[in-house]
């Protein structure tokens, strides 16, 4: 065996038996926006990249974020729209990770989230389904939307 084979065939079996990585890309955060608030003219950048106020015609229609959360290993982005009283209006998952647990992207498992303010519990297994399989997924999706509620309802109420 020649000497850079055997330096390198251990590393490519193992490589090669290695679990593949997974990643689904959704959306863009302009198509989230689109999507959360079709009607809105403009999107005023509150906070770098991560905070807009959706406008239509000089007025706020509501509130855009764009954050991410660990699901068990790996990110996950996702968005929150929120109406102008802070309620939610839309969850979106803007891209997913890991090789498992990607229901969190179900519409109806994140229409649960939408009417929810900083006043509601926004908890799994309280108003909040887990799902089977992805419970770290939907434990910190779900996290990650309180924490959403509560730095909007602290910064802009």
């Amino acid at each position: 065996m020649t000497e850079w084979l055997k330096w390198t065939a251990p590393a490519a079996i193992v490589m090669s038996i290695a679990s593949p990585v997974y990643a689904a890309q959704y959306m863009s955060v302009s198509e989230a926006q689109k999507h959360a608030f079709p009607n809105a003219t403009g999107f005023a950048e509150v906070q770098a990249g991560r905070v807009w106020k959706a406008q239509s015609g000089g007025s706020v229609v509501g509130f855009f974020y764009s954050d991410h959360v660990v699901g068990k290993h790996l990110f996950i982005d996702y968005t929150v729209a929120l109406e102008p009283d802070g309620r939610v209006r839309r969850v979106d998952i803007l891209a997913y990770r890991e090789s498992y647990g990607g229901e969190v992207n179900d519409a109806s498992w994140l229409q649960q989230f939408v009417g929810k303010s900083s006043h509601s519990e926004v908890q799994v297994n309280s108003d909040i389904r887990n799902i089977s399989g992805a419970t770290l997924s939907s434990t910190h999706l779900t996290e990650g939307v309180k924490k959403v509620l509560a730095y909007h309802a602290s910064h802009f109420h």
